[in-house]
């Protein structure tokens, strides 16, 4: 406990705990969260110093380093970095709400949600000549409703007096995978041009972001961090137990429900734009975990940092590893997840 440091602000109104070891690993992985996105703005079709690339954010490069800077990488790095945070926080939310390592977004059907609602956009607004009949800026926002009526879903087909973490992610599973059946129906009947379109979005890649997207996405993503930040210290109690969390005045089932929406709010933002980066919210929360420990007042924040870190190398090497050729970002994290989820089962046997 030697670690631990009582602080209190506004005259002693407001008090917390403070792990002051977690809080400098923290601070480490920050600034190598920094440290690599700054290091990702010099990587592309041409390489730019990053001393070159510090001079130009500050407005003192050539209009050739501004264009591509700050016009062409900088709207995806922004992007692969709040994805990366959204979608790492809201892993950490649901593997405390369900007390399951394995659980993250992509188990419990909130991603597959949203591809089966874009496949279904391109199915439902192209015409006999398949060209869609509306603007393609409208398929974001049928991610962002699918992922969130699918979340609500699960967790009303969850219900039977109440939720039960085992529950919740059973029927999390199978939604999953009518979601995915779904989606595959709809890219074999569809035409071509729907299953490329679909599959980048599936994939997930932030290759398309551009600053109107940023502008919309980084906002929403910040408010629901820190709406998620100051709520996830119910999350310490829960990890008591119902029974104990219920006896110290917290209404169980509605702080279950109010996390699970807010975690259905950052995946619909995430994928909204950037698609459906898969594995982050499975890793970057063990990762945090057996950096920082459990206690969400840290592990939260952890998560974001390294969640960000995992999307943003993910980009750098998708521009790179197989130039002039792009691969999507999502390619490398699935690369990187799948085999991780196969050794989180040999290792937690009983979840």
């Amino acid at each position: 406990m030697k670690n631990i440091r009582t602080v209190r602000l506004f005259q002693k109104k407001i008090s917390f705990l403070l792990d002051v070891q977690a809080m400098k690993k923290l601070l480490v992985i920050s600034f190598l969260t920094l440290a690599v996105f700054f290091l990702s703005a010099s990587f592309g079709d041409s390489f730019i110093s990053p001393i070159k690339v510090v001079q130009t954010l500050f407005g003192q490069g050539s209009d050739f380093d501004q264009l591509i800077i700050i016009d062409f990488r900088m709207p995806r790095i922004f992007m692969a970095m709040f994805t990366g945070m959204a979608l790492a926080v809201a892993g950490a939310v649901l593997q405390g709400i369900i007390k399951n390592p394995l659980a993250s977004p992509d188990i419990i059907g909130i991603s597959a949600g949203g591809g089966a609602a874009v496949v279904g956009f391109l199915a439902i607004f192209s015409d006999s000549n398949h060209s869609l009949t509306v603007s393609i800026e409208w398929m974001p926002l049928a991610g962002f409703i699918g992922a969130t009526v699918v979340g609500c879903l699960v967790y009303l087909f969850a219900w039977k007096d109440g939720v039960t973490p085992n529950r919740l992610v059973l029927i999390g599973i199978s939604v999953s995978a009518l979601m995915q059946a779904i989606t595959t129906m709809l890219m074999i009947i569809g035409p071509i041009y729907q299953a490329s379109e679909a599959n980048k979005w599936i994939t997930g890649s932030v290759k398309s972001a551009d600053w109107d997207q940023v502008q919309i996405v980084v906002p929403l993503i910040l408010v629901l961090l820190l709406v998620t930040f100051f709520t996830t210290r119910q999350l310490n109690v829960q990890e008591l137990g119902d029974d104990t969390a219920a006896g110290l005045g917290q209404s169980v089932q509605k702080t279950r429900l109010y996390l699970i929406l807010l975690c259905c709010c950052l995946v619909a933002s995430a994928i909204s734009f950037a698609g459906a980066i898969g594995f982050v919210g499975l890793m970057a929360p063990h990762i945090a975990r057996r950096i920082v420990g459990s206690s969400f007042g840290v592990l939260v924040p952890t998560s974001a940092a390294i969640g960000a870190l995992l999307v943003m190398v993910a980009d750098i090497i998708g521009r790179t590893a197989f130039s002039p050729l792009e691969v999507p970002a999502g390619v490398f994290t699935a690369a990187i997840g799948a085999p991780y989820f196969i050794y989180l089962l040999f290792r937690n046997p009983n979840k």
